[in-house]
């Protein structure tokens, strides 16, 4: 894919925000697997919530490496792009990378791999699941789990390390492609969009509601995607 940007406009603050995600998720981590768990405080189920963004904040990331956003040296966002990607339940980057400009070149067509001709959610749901969870990230996953229960509680390590995990494949999925491409879309991407609302945005999945913008501006890094949406008529 022909890239729309040099890699001397890419801003450097993309380095910091990435390290700033994974920093944030290690320590909301570290701090969660060693909390004592009671059904009755809210705090628990404000913990998987939050763990649930970062981890969808590491996604994000990885994405922004996708398409080169990172940092303006190519092998460091790339490194960057293997990190989030293996946090995130052992993505390979090297997998993703192609289906994900799979997806730009031919979106909402058949030959796009995150599209499912059902407007049925979890139908596409699983279709979607398929195209990206693989065999070796389950076994890398359960053998991950099996060496961590020997120092840690089995409830922690579920509620908060492998929960979190999948309940950020629903975020991700329903805000950043199940809303966005369901239903026919005339326009030149064959997206829709968010309201203008940049905290919900955020909230959600990291501005990627504003998923027409991206499209139209996919060299633009997922934390200035509001000023995107601040100049689109497409509103």
């Amino acid at each position: 894919m022909k890239s729309e940007f040099t890699r001397a406009s890419i801003d450097p603050k993309g380095v910091v925000i990435a390290i700033t995600i994974v920093g944030l998720w290690f320590v909301s981590l570290v701090l969660l697997l060693n909390y004592q768990i009671s059904w009755s405080n809210p705090l628990v189920y404000l913990g998987i919530l939050i763990q649930m963004h970062l981890y969808t904040g590491l996604f994000i990331t990885a994405h922004d490496a996708m398409h080169g956003l990172v940092s303006s040296n190519k092998k460091l966002n790339n490194i960057i792009g293997w990190m989030t990607a293996l946090l995130f339940s052992y993505n390979f980057y090297n997998r993703l990378f192609p289906k994900h400009h799979e997806h730009h070149r031919f979106v909402a067509t058949s030959q796009d791999p995150d599209y499912h001709d059902s407007d049925n959610f979890f139908v596409w749901y699983f279709s979607f699941i398929k195209q990206y969870v693989t065999i070796w990230q389950i076994i890398l996953m359960a053998v991950t789990f099996n060496i961590l229960k020997l120092f840690l509680p089995v409830d922690n390590l579920i509620l908060f390390w492998m929960l979190p995990a999948v309940l950020s494949t629903f975020q991700l999925f329903f805000f950043g492609t199940y809303l966005p491409h369901k239903g026919v879309n005339k326009n030149k991407h064959h997206s829709t969009t968010q309201a203008k609302n940049h905290l919900w945005a955020f909230i959600t999945c990291y501005f990627f509601g504003y998923h027409y913008e991206h499209h139209d501006s996919p060299g633009t890094p997922w934390w200035r995607l509001w000023r995107v949406k601040e100049t689109q008529t497409f509103k």
